[in-house]
């Protein structure tokens, strides 16, 4: 069954992004976009992001709405992406690709460097962690880079590498979203952090 969510701001706000039920798939809500994104205001425009476990697209489609030059949605159902290319061409969103990959394989390939990653993957999986680390130890980010975590309400940040920094905290239900910026080596040694 086909499901639309709404982009909140930028170029398409208001225009409906389309997608399926699908086990795990669970669009970030409105009002928890909209706090994201006023969190990200200064660092949407221009910026090279990567949504890494896209699912229905809605933090992809609204950075590309807001005016990231660079919009990378991995994602490995075959039926998302179908979903998401065809969001694509109705929005003509040039700059969003779409990659149908498992998330670790993407990481384990060559990286490229990203201003802000989006990490909302199916909860009680276990993605988060390796994910996190993946994404530090094989150069995907930028210095001063931001990431963004959605994880269920009770999820222990621990695990996470040492550089990154929480900036940004809150819970909507059952569901705790933070937004981390990952401090350069230099940096931390400056600081006396490693």
């Amino acid at each position: 069954m086909a499901n639309q969510i709404r982009i909140i701001g930028g170029e398409w706000r208001s225009r409906q992004i389309v997608f399926d039920d699908a086990p795990g798939l669970r669009p970030t809500p409105s009002r928890v976009r909209e706090t994201l994104f006023n969190w990200l205001q200064a660092d949407i425009y221009g910026s090279r992001c990567l949504d890494l476990f896209a699912g229905s697209g809605a933090l992809g489609f609204e950075a590309a709405s807001r005016g990231s030059k660079l919009v990378v949605q991995v994602e490995d159902s075959a039926g998302n992406c179908k979903r998401l290319r065809e969001n694509i061409a109705r929005l003509t969103a040039g700059q969003i690709q779409v990659v149908q990959q498992d998330a670790a394989a993407y990481l384990a390939g060559p990286a490229q460097a990203f201003d802000l990653v989006f990490l909302d993957p199916p909860f009680g999986q276990g993605w988060l962690e390796p994910a996190c680390r993946l994404l530090e130890s094989q150069g995907w980010l930028k210095d001063y880079a931001k990431i963004y975590l959605e994880s269920e309400k009770n999820w222990q940040t621990a695990d996470l590498p040492a550089n990154w920094r929480l900036l940004k905290e809150k819970v909507a239900g059952e569901v705790c979203y933070r937004l981390l910026q990952r401090q350069p080596a230099a940096f931390n040694s400056a600081n006396g952090l490693e």
